[in-house]
């Protein structure tokens, strides 16, 4: 149980409204509602009066059960020395996780207008081409291709917004993290809350792009090899994998934030901590890949095959990160 909670346990077993331990602590009702509300953490002096006013210890109301140890994750590692924390409040661990609630909703919805952008353009081509529909090939195409750009475009609108909002929080995903009293414990509370929701939606986003390809199959059952019909059930495949993709970058996005404040999963702390330390290898290693593909291509101007050097580099530098992490461990 956290700090918030204890306090409204506390004040409504003795029978007190928000004004009545307002006026016994000498604060607006608007402190108490966001002690409450886990938006802020009073101060210990606070902390000192509410021990008296409800006559129980401030260990009591400073330790939270939630905070002890978690089961299956590994404890927070020392911190090198040459590594700084950043400070994190319990306002900005709010406001962090309230943008990305936001965020997450408007990614997701732009990554789902991208998905049905061709949408629109294969069926009025296949109606077209099928003499379906009174336009010329050039009009259906050009509605068509009017409406993919136009999707596009708000999706990308979207990305660009989100990324503007949240430039004031970029800093959580690479950070090491030095999170207030009552952070780690409203964060891990809210997780407990979403951990049925993650579920759900992760389960039911995967199910609709595992049957997305549902419609062409009902598609050739009823009407046999009928390209017209076949083509027609594209779109209804590109919208059940785009709801399907907006479930799970949604719910990805609101699990990531709170794993973000935790320092936990892919946000641990020595995980982070080998990111810093990996940064100069990574300049050197993808300057290297890049005068090497500029070389080759120029000097054998063989720009079709040149390509395969970015997914070997990617997968050399999974390679060369671990290398050099295994020698600084030996050291």
């Amino acid at each position: 149980m956290i700090l918030a909670d204890k306090i409204i346990e506390l004040r409504k077993k003795n029978g007190w409204s928000q004004e009545d331990l307002a006026e016994k602590l000498d604060v607006s009702r608007q402190s108490i509602s966001k002690w409450e509300g886990a938006q802020s953490i009073p101060d210990m002096n606070k902390i000192l009066k509410l021990s008296e006013v409800f006559s129980v210890s401030t260990d009591y109301l400073l330790k939270d059960e939630i905070e002890l140890d978690i089961p299956g994750e590994a404890p927070k590692v020392d911190t090198d020395s040459s590594f700084k924390e950043v400070p994190v409040s319990m306002e900005e661990a709010n406001a962090f996780l309230a943008y990305k609630n936001q965020a997450a909703s408007q990614i997701a919805l732009g990554v789902l207008l991208c998905i049905l952008s061709p949408t629109l353009l294969i069926a009025l081509a296949t109606l077209q081409e099928s003499a379906r529909i009174p336009l010329s090939e050039g009009k259906a195409v050009g509605i068509g291709v009017l409406f993919l750009f136009l999707l596009v475009g708000v999706g990308v609108a979207l990305f660009i917004k989100s990324s503007i909002e949240g430039g004031r929080f970029h800093y959580m995903e690479k950070e090491l993290l030095n999170t207030a009293y009552g952070v780690n414990g409203m964060v891990q509370e809210k997780k407990s809350r979403f951990q049925g929701t993650y579920t759900s939606q992760m389960i039911l986003g995967i199910f609709l792009c595992i049957i997305a390809v549902s419609p062409i199959f009902v598609s050739m059952i009823l009407y046999g090899e009928d390209d017209l019909h076949t083509a027609l059930a594209v779109p209804f495949l590109l919208l059940f994998v785009g709801v399907g993709v907006f479930l799970i970058v949604r719910t990805n996005i609101i699990w990531d934030s709170m794993n973000m404040l935790l320092e936990q999963g892919d946000y641990r702390r020595e995980k982070k901590m080998d990111e810093h330390k990996n940064e100069t290898v990574g300049q050197i290693y993808w300057c290297l890949v890049t005068a090497i593909y500029l070389g080759y291509s120029f000097i054998t101007r063989r720009w079709d095959i040149s390509w395969i050097v970015w997914p070997v580099a990617g997968v050399g530098y999974g390679a060369v990160c671990g290398i050099v992490n295994s020698f600084r461990t030996k050291i």
